[in-house]
């Protein structure tokens, strides 16, 4: 196992890790019922994917 030899400091350990952060995911409206959703997904209110419907959704009453 790697044994460091000198102790790193915050603010160096800090410059490192500032790039791991949470991004937002990228957005899409649904061309079918206009609802939003995550990009590469079926849409959950119609079940379309890029104009075609893949998940037969059930309407409930």
């Amino acid at each position: 196992m790697a044994h460091p030899k000198h102790r790193i400091s915050s603010t160096r350990r800090d410059k490192r890790r500032t790039h791991y952060k949470a991004v937002a995911p990228t957005l899409a409206a649904c061309s079918n019922c206009g609802a939003t959703f995550k990009y590469h997904t079926v849409c959950p209110e119609c079940g379309y994917y890029r104009g075609k419907q893949v998940v037969v959704k059930e309407i409930a009453v």
